[in-house]
């Protein structure tokens, strides 16, 4: 069971749900992974505090231009998606902060002038929590790549028990790239204008990329309807609501689990995992 964890906008509460639904599942005793896939701000780690076993960085392969070989057809630098090679006066230059490290220029060059090297992007992470295991991957600072970051943390995610990705936050390429090949994805929203209507995109990307899911309600306040109303309407699950409560929001301010350490809000996390089996027949 492979569960994405995501949002329509920042905040509202991706990590708390990801988190403290790892946690439950370790403390029942099931094999879980929690994969961080928000590459430009990770913090799962702040909650599930996991023991270090590997890190190592994270690379892609970009252009090396032999140009005593390159006769300036700009073959490569025509078919380039991402703009990342130009070619002045049969000489040919990359611009390797464009570049998305896809190799295909390396591939079409009639000349043979195209080589590579591995240019660092991240930082990758791995260790233990009990009996889970924990991976991140951080972004290095000036790169813009995302998405490469992202794979280069679900290739290496075992296939056997839960794994659970905390997605990045938003509608936009490292978003699908992270719900890709999941079972489901639950969907964290918050009862307000900005968060019903990011949810309605977050919504429609999931049904455009045919992927099951279902509604958190998080800082559910007492009166307010807007995401049972915005359920209803869309007829989707209201999967569960998480009460706006200081004791909550304290717990996680000083990087607590709230299931264990308040354990009236267990029983929260409890619901909504049998609803996620119940949704995919498990």
């Amino acid at each position: 069971m492979r569960i994405a964890v995501a949002s329509g906008k920042g905040g509202t509460g991706k990590t708390f749900v990801a988190t403290n639904l790892a946690a439950l599942l370790t403390d029942m005793g099931e094999g879980v992974t929690l994969a961080d896939c928000d590459v430009e701000e990770p913090n799962s780690r702040l909650f599930i505090k996991p023991e270090v076993m590997e890190t190592c960085p994270v690379t892609i392969e970009v252009p090396v231009i032999d140009n005593d070989k390159c006769n300036g057809c700009r073959l490569c630098s025509t078919h380039c998606e991402f703009h990342a090679l130009i070619t002045v006066k049969s000489k040919t230059y990359v611009f390797e902060d464009m570049c998305h490290g896809c190799g295909f220029c390396m591939r079409i060059c009639p000349e043979g002038a195209i080589g590579k090297r591995d240019k660092v992007i991240g930082t990758f992470m791995k260790g233990q929590f009990g009996r889970g295991l924990f991976m991140e991957a951080e972004m290095k600072v000036g790169t813009e790549l995302a998405t490469p970051v992202i794979k280069f943390v679900k290739d290496r995610l075992p296939s056997n028990g839960v794994v659970i990705l905390d997605s990045p936050p938003g509608t936009s390429c490292p978003v699908v790239e992270t719900m890709q090949g999941c079972d489901y994805v639950i969907l964290v929203t918050e009862p307000t204008p900005f968060g019903i209507n990011d949810l309605k995109l977050a919504v429609e990307m999931c049904r455009a990329l045919d992927l099951k899911f279902g509604i958190v309600e998080n800082r559910a306040m007492e009166g307010n309807t807007m995401v049972s109303d915005f359920c209803r309407s869309e007829n989707t699950r209201l999967l569960a609501s998480i009460p706006l409560e200081r004791e909550i929001a304290e717990c996680y301010s000083h990087g607590n689990l709230a299931i264990r350490e308040l354990p009236a809000y267990r029983y929260r996390f409890v619901e909504l995992l049998d609803a996620v089996k119940e949704e995919l027949g498990q």
